[in-house]
């Protein structure tokens, strides 16, 4: 039986840097996914934030989020417009609606979003939206929340700061890890040189060493949220 996946992510790039080649085997099961990403790019480079600065740079984006969608075979994109790396400041009640809003129009079965312990503020509070969307109330339609790692955030909190993303369910991505790199390759405005973690390099090596743990030539490792059988 073929399931509705969502997957909500806080910037353009970290649905593929934390799932992408799992939403490229979803797709490949016929399964159908759909992927909202709250947060625009680029903007926080800026002491102040200011889209019309970053226009040009806003759009290309953009276009490199819809590229890497038909690169992994999404069914749909939704890019919103909360401020980069400030959704602090801004209601939490309007991104929990704003999540709730997809979730009554898709009604998935499963969700991927940010985990908790992630340094990115954004990551964070996305993650706080997603899982309180997600609430088990008798007519919830989510019954499983997985939880993705971001390559320069997720590593990169301090030792008893935040969680720490200690995987307990894996993906294995063997046939579409070819698919998730070519997918950030749309993304080359946003990917770093070796040894960055943010590199191509860097992505391979963790989606190896994913594998590697559970017995797989490579693997998306993720931490369960919630998982009911029904």
């Amino acid at each position: 039986m073929n399931r509705t996946v969502l997957v909500v992510a806080a910037h353009p790039d970290d649905e593929i840097l934390g799932c992408g080649a799992t939403i490229a085997k979803h797709g490949s099961q016929g399964d159908s996914v759909h992927i909202v990403i709250l947060a625009e790019g680029v903007t926080s480079r800026d002491a102040r934030r200011d889209r019309e600065v970053r226009t040009a740079e806003l759009s290309e984006i953009g276009r490199a989020a819809h590229n890497a969608k038909q690169i992994i075979g999404a069914s749909s994109l939704t890019l919103h417009d909360f401020s980069d790396n400030r959704m602090d400041s801004v209601d939490r009640l309007d991104i929990i609606k704003t999540v709730e809003r997809h979730i009554e129009k898709i009604r998935p079965s499963l969700v991927y979003t940010h985990h908790a312990g992630d340094l990115n503020i954004d990551h964070r509070i996305t993650h706080e939206s997603v899982v309180t969307a997600c609430r088990p109330v008798p007519s919830q339609c989510v019954s499983t929340l997985l939880f993705f790692e971001v390559p320069s955030s997720t590593e990169w909190h301090v030792p008893g700061a935040a969680p720490a993303f200690l995987p307990n369910w894996y993906s294995d991505i063997t046939s579409t890890l070819d698919r998730k790199i070519q997918a950030l390759g749309a993304y080359s405005m946003e990917m770093h040189k070796w040894p960055h973690p943010r590199s191509i390099e860097a992505v391979t090596h963790l989606a190896r060493w994913r594998g590697a743990s559970v017995g797989v030539d490579a693997a998306e490792a993720f931490v369960a949220g919630r998982n009911l059988i029904r």
